[in-house]
C-alpha cells in the first residue's frame, strides 16, 4: 500500500496550515478552524472561526480546494505518468488531489505554504523544495514522459516527489537543481520552444522585471530553461488567487494591481503586444510576495511566452486578458505606453526574426507604439 492510500484511509482530526514556521491556521475534520495570523493567509483559501453548520462545510470544501489546487492538474502532459510514478493514483477529484498533496505536506516551490499533522514534530527547514529536491531521475517522467526504472525509482526518496507534481500548466516541463540553483526546463513542440526564446530575447530590450528563458538541449531535444523566481524569501501569488481574496474582502483586484505596481502592469501589456502573446491567463500573472510580511512588493516577473507570435496578423491583436474592461491588446498597449512611455534600453535586431511575416507585423506593432512614446 502506498503512502498516498494510507492517507486516504486515515480519517484526520486537525491539520495546521503553516508559512514556513510561522502558524497561520488550523482546521478539523468537522470543519471548525482557528486563524492565528489573518494576515499571513492564503490568498486564495477563505475560512470562517465559527460553529455554524454552513460555514464549517464551507471552511471543509474551503481547505480540500486549496489543497488539490497545490498539486499537478490533470491537463499537463505525462501527469498520469508523473502520478504512476510517484505511487499515486490518477486523481480526478478535488478530494483526491488533496489527499496526494497532503501526503506531501502541501509542498510547492511557488511559496513557503505547507501542511502538517496535529502531531507531527517536523520543521519547514527539514522538508521545503528549496533544500530538498527531487532526483534528477524524475526528469526524465516530467519532460518527457518516461517511466521510471527499477533502478531508478529507488533514487527517489518518499519526501522528494513533490517538487516536479506542482508546476502547472500543459506543457511538459521539469524543475533541476544545479549548484543550489532551480531552472526550469520546459519542452513543447519547436514551434513553442522557438516562440518563447525569440519573446525573451525581445523582452530583455525593455525595462522590465522578466523571467529570462535561454535555449538548453536535454536528450537531444531543445528546450527552454528558466531560472526559479521564488525562494525562501520571495513567493508568488497568481491574479486567479487574488481574484479570491479580493471577493472575499470587498475590495476590487485592478484597484490592488494599479497600487502595488502599475508600471510593472503597463510594461506587461506593451511586451504581451509586441510579441504577440495569447496566454496571459490569470495564472501566468500576480503578486511577488515578501515572505516576511507577506505583503506584495510589486507584480512578479513576466513569464510564459511559449504562445507568443499568435493572433499575430493584425495590427490590433487578440483580446487583452488583464484589462478590466473589454479592449484589444493595441489599445491596452497603447494606454500603457501613454502612460509610463515605452521604456526601451536596448536595440532590437530584425535578423532575429527568422519568419518575414513576423518580422513585418512585429515592425508595425514597435512604430505604432514609438509613435506614442513622445
Amino acid at each position: 500500500m502506498t503512502d498516498v492510500q494510507v492517507q486516504a484511509r486515515h480519517i484526520w482530526q486537525q491539520y495546521t496550515i503553516m508559512h514556513g514556521d510561522r502558524q497561520v491556521a488550523s482546521i478539523r475534520s468537522d470543519g471548525t478552524c482557528t486563524i492565528y495570523s489573518d494576515s499571513f493567509m492564503p490568498y486564495n483559501l477563505y475560512l470562517e472561526q465559527s460553529n455554524e453548520m454552513d460555514e464549517r462545510l464551507n471552511n471543509l470544501n474551503n481547505f480540500t480546494y486549496w489543497c488539490a489546487s497545490r498539486i499537478l492538474t490533470l491537463d499537463r502532459k505525462y501527469a498520469k505518468e508523473i502520478l504512476n510514478s510517484i505511487g499515486a493514483r490518477q486523481a480526478k477529484t478535488d478530494r483526491e488531489r488533496a489527499v496526494i498533496s497532503l501526503a506531501y505536506h502541501c509542498l510547492t516551490l511557488t511559496d513557503i505554504y505547507w501542511v502538517k499533522g496535529c502531531r507531527e514534530q517536523i520543521t519547514y527547514d527539514e522538508i521545503n523544495l528549496f533544500d530538498h529536491s527531487l532526483s534528477d531521475a524524475f526528469v526524465e517522467v516530467s519532460l518527457r514522459g518516461k517511466a521510471l526504472t527499477a533502478q531508478n525509482a529507488r533514487m527517489i526518496a518518499a519526501g522528494d516527489t513533490a517538487a516536479d507534481v506542482t508546476t502547472g500548466g500543459a506543457a511538459p516541463k521539469a524543475w533541476v537543481r544545479r549548484n543550489g540553483t532551480f531552472y526550469l526546463l520546459k519542452d513543447g513542440d519547436e514551434k513553442e520552444v522557438e516562440a518563447e526564446l525569440l519573446a525573451s530575447r525581445i523582452a530583455r530590450c525593455f525595462e522590465a522585471e522578466q523571467v529570462l528563458y535561454e535555449p538548453f538541449l536535454y536528450d537531444g531535444q531543445k528546450v527552454s530553461c528558466s531560472q526559479l523566481m521564488t525562494s525562501k524569501e520571495r513567493s508568488i501569488v497568481p491574479m486567479e488567487h487574488v481574484e479570491i481574496y479580493a471577493a472575499n474582502h470587498d475590495t476590487d483586484l485592478h484597484s490592488l494591481v494599479r497600487q502595488v505596481d502599475l508600471r510593472g502592469y503597463c510594461m506587461m501589456n506593451i511586451i504581451d503586444y509586441l510579441v504577440g502573446n495569447t496566454d496571459r491567463h490569470w495564472g501566468n500573472w500576480g503578486f511577488l510576495m515578501d515572505n516576511k510580511t507577506n505583503r506584495p512588493l510589486r507584480l512578479f516577473p513576466l513569464m510564459d511566452f511559449n504562445k507568443a507570435f499568435l493572433a499575430y496578423d493584425t495590427l490590433e491583436g487578440s483580446r487583452c486578458l488583464t484589462s478590466p474592461r473589454s479592449m484589444s491588446q493595441m489599445d491596452a498597449a497603447l494606454d500603457a505606453v501613454r502612460t509610463v512611455g515605452l521604456n526601451q534600453k536596448s536595440e532590437i535586431r530584425m535578423e532575429w526574426f527568422s519568419d518575414p511575416a513576423r518580422r513585418e507585423m512585429f515592425g508595425k506593432r514597435f512604430s505604432l507604439l514609438k509613435s506614442v512614446s513622445g
